[in-house]
């Protein structure tokens, strides 16, 4: 028999809940030593029961995470027939949320893992679009899963932002007559590359607002109509020589246009 408790974790992914709260639980017995040892995706009752007979052994204790309610009956079960003490951590706050919600459980191991990877997926893809905002560094042109193409002030940027939220990893360029577009853009597929438009009298109204906010005055070049109109015609003649999609966003709120874009890739899916 060994001379310090053991736990015996079962679980049918890796084990980290139920250690994490086993753990949690030790933590209140004033420096005890313990061991835990792991029994991970467990799905037949021959590894339960190997695991029991080592609990029974060593006068072990048993925390399981099993969403399978056969396995969780069977552990149960045989917890009682040795008289070990099993806890089951999960099977009662899922069985409560059935009753609950009136929905049944997916029954799915491991789900907390994948929430995890889409979790991670998406901070990755806000960091990238952070990264390669405004035509920071044309590489990131290449590495990304959508490139949007506008002149200043079309909403790249939260567009970039709330497309990332959704992980998809955004690149943006704006589009300036007296500077050539990086290269790279024309080489990519043009069907990762989305233009938008707007009316050259909204964008005027938009660039005079920007200007009021730094506290510039109306009439500057930036918010001039005629300098405008020059930068779409610009602006279409690159997007006609990247042969991509244009989305017009006159009077279009930020979630409006992601929508029509993400609608647009999940169709080509």
């Amino acid at each position: 028999m060994s001379s310090n408790p053991i736990v015996y974790v079962i679980s049918d992914s890796v084990g980290e809940t139920a250690e994490l709260v086993i753990k949690a639980g030790l933590s209140q017995f004033n420096g005890q030593e313990y061991k835990i040892n792991r029994f991970p995706y467990v799905d037949d009752q021959a590894t339960i029961d190997e695991a029991l007979q080592l609990a029974n052994d060593n006068n072990g204790i048993i925390g399981f995470t099993l969403v399978d309610p056969k396995l969780r009956q069977y552990l149960n079960d045989k917890a009682k027939q040795f008289g070990i003490e099993a806890i089951d951590i999960m099977g009662p706050m899922i069985n409560s949320m059935e009753r609950v919600f009136k929905v049944s459980p997916r029954l799915e191991a491991g789900l907390v893992h994948k929430l995890d990877e889409d979790y991670f997926k998406r901070i990755e893809a806000i960091e990238f679009a952070v990264k390669y905002d405004d035509g920071k560094d044309p590489r990131g042109i290449a590495r990304a899963d959508i490139i949007l193409i506008g002149v200043s002030r079309t909403s790249k940027t939260p567009l970039s932002q709330y497309l990332a939220n959704n992980s998809i990893k955004v690149a943006n360029v704006p589009i300036v007559p007296e500077v050539n577009p990086p290269e790279e853009l024309f080489e990519v597929d043009p069907s990762k590359c989305f233009g938008l438009k707007i009316k050259p009298e909204q964008l005027n109204e938009i660039r005079k607002e920007r200007l009021k906010v730094l506290g510039l005055g109306g009439q500057a070049t930036y918010a001039n109509l005629e300098r405008i109109n020059h930068e779409i015609d610009y602006f279409d003649k690159i997007v006609d020589r990247i042969g991509c999609r244009v989305i017009d966003v006159s009077n279009k709120a930020v979630e409006e246009t992601a929508n029509s874009i993400l609608h647009l890739i999940k169709n080509e899916r």
